[in-house]
């Protein structure tokens, strides 16, 4: 086998099991065995080893892959700052308060008192990374005369707070209403959030 078939192919088996991982812990929790997970991705319990020395820097991969799928939105598709914190809202949103992003948090909530490794790292590969990257995006904007000059950080915090607090509380406990709106609902609701937060941080004229 050449070395980019290699590279492929070892490409290939950690994306499976990341996503195996992120199946079996929103199912059966963080107690999910990696043996149960290599059964799922269909490689042998040393592959797994192979990429992830422990279940914990696996898990937090799980973490890492989930909050990039929430960045892309904010780096590519062009569009005014508008447009791109729209993007950026559909994302996150489905992302946290999906079935997936649920589970992940009530696993974590379970854990934590008892790992709290684990749930710095979901953290910071996760929620933290995500403000982090959006501070600088918005950053930018202040700087280009978008945004008002403040803290991006506490902007991308305030922002991201409006876009998924009470509603995450909401689906948490009100299960038989978690259901996710109707799509129409759902982008007028994402377009009053984000209209909310550009008023607040219209620049000054």
């Amino acid at each position: 086998m050449s070395h980019h078939s290699a590279g492929t192919a070892f490409a290939d088996s950690r994306q499976r099991l990341i996503q195996a991982a992120a199946e079996a812990f929103m199912e059966e929790g963080y107690r999910a065995s990696i043996d149960h997970i290599a059964e799922r991705a269909g490689v042998a319990r040393q592959t797994v080893y192979n990429h992830f020395p422990c279940k914990e820097d696996l898990f937090s991969e799980v973490a890492r892959n989930h909050a990039n799928t929430i960045l892309v939105s904010l780096d590519g598709g062009g569009g005014d700052i508008r447009e791109r914190l729209l993007r950026f809202a559909t994302a996150l949103r489905q992302r946290v308060l999906g079935d997936e992003g649920l589970a992940m948090f009530r696993t974590l909530s379970a854990e934590v008192p008892r790992l709290p490794a684990l749930g710095q790292a979901f953290f910071d590969k996760g929620p933290g990374q995500t403000a982090s990257r959006l501070a600088v995006f918005l950053g930018r904007a202040m700087g280009d005369g978008h945004l008002r000059r403040d803290d991006p950080l506490f902007a991308a915090e305030t922002l991201m707070g409006m876009l998924y607090g009470f509603e995450h509380t909401r689906r948490l406990f009100c299960v038989s209403g978690s259901a996710c709106p109707a799509l129409d609902a759902e982008q007028t609701k994402l377009a009053q959030i984000v209209d909310c937060f550009l008023r607040a941080f219209a620049p000054e004229r």
